[in-house]
């Protein structure tokens, strides 16, 4: 074990020793103290060694947000085994590709989710044991292990390249994620992502009270910061945007003060929208990270920097990276190309993979797929995925910008745009919207005409009903292309 760290499950043993009837995780209407938490952890964790669980294993766990996510997650790490949170919305085939890729003894889940492991609920769990006792410390050799999708659609899972562990007492570090102990921390963001995840850890292990969503919803975020007193919350930009469309009475309704810290991450802010919640939080509350969940490196910008770099993501503030051209060759700043990064000189490997592999340069450089620059103060700017940019006559479009002015209007509620193939110019703009009902593609259209260059606007505007990101912000445009190019395909054989 390294030196002055110990087991996450011997941290909250201490942590139900040193403050019992503190406040450890609340979800709705359902609270447990740091003694709870720790007793129901502890009789899961020897349900789990009846069936099977054991040090190094990975096991699946498909929860909605709430306490008993938790609560598996650390019964879990107390066997020296690791989480492999998933989605609890997802379709049998897809769970069960990623059960065959995890290999785990058992799979917690809701009931109705159905693999070809053996599946418990964690009712069937407390059953099971109703031994309290703690454990004898274990350390994960994984800390966690998460799950993406990827460019390709296959899916695939990111193990930690950090064991298990975690300091005795909250680290106070103010260049940190600023947890404060004893203070909330809000998450509305579905713990099945990784950003989330880790996140919600973070708070326990830094002695916060940790305050989840069962779902998202703009006012009910509010109503929470203020019946909490939550100093701490993690967003996305859809999020914030769901928030920001609130009529400004509701928005003025709540007691926001307490909040000291807003993340923002996972996916691109607008500028527009991230300015506006300067102006409405205060430029030091305001926080960015940008990375991927291979942890390789990444960068922070504090909303006053932001306000200096407008559309940066910050500096790199662990690792490294750097931009390279199509033929492998670092750009100085200001020019555009792809993002690579890499873990310092005689760091440990910060993850890898099981079922697929990095893209790489010479030199252990490895990349995301975005695509950026750095100014001449090392600031990064992100353009878009290498894989979502669109080629039209010959000019790169990259959809986050024309997305970011769609969603300025105030009727837009998300959208998503895609290339789709076009005889003359190679691919044509196609922006997928959901809106109010009062928006019109000519008001749209309008709109984006103050904004964006001609060749940059959308050539065809499709109106949806359903959201087109998902909780944690996520939109998936290779797929939304794909189901178009096949109901074009039919047409075309008709002509």
């Amino acid at each position: 074990m390294a030196e002055d760290m110990i087991s996450l499950g011997e941290k909250l043993t201490r942590r139900a020793q040193a403050t019992p009837d503190a406040p450890a995780v609340s979800c709705g209407e359902v609270s447990l103290t740091c003694r709870q938490l720790e007793a129901r952890a502890n009789r899961i964790a020897r349900a789990l060694q009846k069936l099977g669980v054991k040090l190094g294993d990975l096991v699946t766990i498909g929860l909605p947000n709430g306490v008993d996510f938790i609560e598996a997650c650390w019964a879990v790490w107390k066997l020296g085994a690791s989480p492999q949170p998933v989605s609890f919305r997802l379709p049998s085939p897809e769970l069960q590709a990623i059960v065959d890729l995890a290999d785990p003894p058992v799979v917690i889940t809701l009931p109705g989710m159905e693999t070809a492991r053996r599946r418990v609920t964690v009712g069937d769990l407390l059953a099971l044991s109703d031994d309290d006792r703690p454990l004898e410390p274990r350390v994960a050799p994984v800390k966690q292990a998460a799950t993406s999708g990827g460019s390709t659609g296959r899916p695939k899972l990111i193990l930690s390249g950090l064991a298990g562990l975690t300091s005795p007492e909250p680290t106070n570090d103010p260049g940190g994620w600023r947890f404060r102990p004893g203070e909330a921390a809000l998450i509305p963001a579905p713990l099945y992502h990784n950003g989330p995840f880790g996140c919600a850890l973070d708070a326990i292990t830094q002695d916060g009270h940790l305050v989840l969503m069962p779902r998202f919803d703009p006012e009910g975020v509010l109503a929470e910061i203020e019946r909490r007193r939550v100093s701490w919350i993690y967003l996305v930009p859809t999020m914030m945007s769901r928030i920001w469309r609130l009529p400004a009475e509701v928005r003025g309704r709540y007691d926001v003060s307490s909040l000291k810290t807003l993340w923002h991450l996972a996916a691109p802010c607008p500028p527009w929208l991230k300015e506006a919640f300067i102006g409405w939080l205060g430029p030091d509350v305001i926080m960015e990270l940008y990375a991927g969940t291979e942890s390789q490196a990444w960068t922070i910008i504090t909303g006053r920097e932001w306000l200096d770099h407008r559309g940066s993501v910050g500096r790199v503030a662990v690792g490294e990276m750097k931009v390279f051209d199509a033929d492998g060759n670092v750009l100085p700043s200001g020019e555009v190309g792809e993002v690579y990064m890499r873990r310092g000189q005689g760091s440990q490997p910060s993850y890898h993979y099981r079922g697929a592999t990095a893209r790489t340069l010479p030199g252990g450089w490895e990349s995301l797929g975005d695509i950026g620059y750095f100014d001449a103060d090392g600031y990064l700017y992100l353009a878009d995925r290498r894989t979502d940019m669109i080629l039209v006559g010959g000019a790169n479009v990259y959809p986050a910008e024309v997305e970011a002015a769609i969603d300025e209007h105030p009727l837009v509620m998300s959208s998503a745009v895609i290339g789709l193939p076009h005889e003359d110019l190679g691919s044509s703009i196609h922006a997928i919207v959901q809106a109010r009902p009062a928006l019109t593609a000519d008001a749209l259209l309008a709109h984006l005409a103050e904004r964006l260059v001609t060749y940059k606007r959308p050539r065809s505007i499709e109106f949806v009903e359903q959201p087109l990101r998902d909780e944690a912000g996520k939109v998936r445009r290779t797929q939304l292309r794909d189901e178009r190019i096949a109901r074009m395909k039919p047409l075309e054989k008709q002509t």
